[in-house]
């Protein structure tokens, strides 16, 4: 008996949730940034 499924399955879960974070990272931070360039009276410089 191997725990190669096991091994598998918590690499799998591990890589779902870091393209989960990385994915809702990018999403605020583009949020954020829009937000910013609103309110920013930098930006148009």
């Amino acid at each position: 008996m191997t725990h190669l499924t096991y091994i598998i399955a918590a690499y799998g879960v591990f890589a779902v949730i870091a393209v989960w974070f990385s994915a809702t990272s990018w999403t605020r931070m583009t949020h954020a940034r829009k937000r910013l360039a609103a309110i920013d009276p930098r930006a148009s410089r």
